[in-house]
């Protein structure tokens, strides 16, 4: 499946109003922080550095920092509004455990790191892409990491069959209307399915995963109609 698409942010929210939104719109969206976190602390060793492309306001890196006192984040994300907002809600920890990296959509990376990524985390951030376009941000990922290195994302997924999505769709406008949105912006909402983003299956992503190159590839964490995969390299 193919989809061709300018490179820009489709973000619907104002940077400064994301956090209070997001979690309206995507059923267990403070699980996904979590649970990247709690894979992390299962790998045999800390990271040194953690790379958060996407990284929105922050909200993941406020997190983990807390967990991982001995790693360095770096911040990147396409828009600068979100990467002030993360500025601002990072302001109190010390230079030396962040730092904020030059805007930039994943796909089009180029910043030359100091030191090889232990961690890179993509969470909700590479599904407005072409298959072609996360093939591509999901290389930049591979190629930026250390050997041995850990690649997490979450992504919106689509069911398997034309039935499937009908009733995921429902599902998800159940959730949405049971947040306290209003009909006519789940609708708004749903209506971006296969306009604004472009979701694939588990199975193609799984697929995507593999050609990319990582040697381990799995399925970590599923609800609705977002999933969460993990990669070592």
């Amino acid at each position: 499946m193919t989809h061709a698409q300018p490179t820009q942010n489709y973000t619907i929210h104002l940077p400064e109003d994301y956090d209070s939104q997001i979690s309206g719109i995507l059923p267990y969206y403070s699980s996904f922080h979590q649970e990247t976190i709690n894979l992390v602390k299962s790998l045999p060793s800390r990271p040194k550095i953690w790379v958060d492309t996407g990284c929105g306001t922050g909200s993941l890196v406020s997190k983990a920092i807390e967990k991982f006192p001995d790693t360095k984040f770096l911040l990147v994300d396409p828009s600068e509004g979100m990467l002030d907002q993360a500025r601002k809600k990072m302001s109190l920890y010390p230079a030396g455990r962040l730092e904020f990296l030059i805007a930039s959509h994943t796909q089009e990376f180029s910043q030359k790191l100091e030191e090889k990524p232990d961690v890179i985390t993509a969470i909700q951030c590479h599904h407005y892409l072409s298959r072609e376009g996360r093939a591509k941000a999901s290389k930049v990922c591979y190629d930026l990491l250390s050997e041995g290195g850990v690649y997490i994302t979450f992504e919106n997924t689509r069911p398997l069959t034309d039935e499937g999505i009908t009733v995921g769709k429902r599902y998800w406008r159940n959730f949405q209307l049971s947040s306290g949105r209003s009909e006519e912006e789940v609708e708004k909402h749903l209506e971006r399915f296969d306009t604004e983003y472009f979701p694939i299956t588990i199975e193609e992503h799984l697929k995507l995963l593999r050609e990319t190159g990582f040697r381990t590839v799995e399925l970590f964490w599923y609800s609705y109609m977002q999933a969460g995969f993990y990669c070592i390299k």
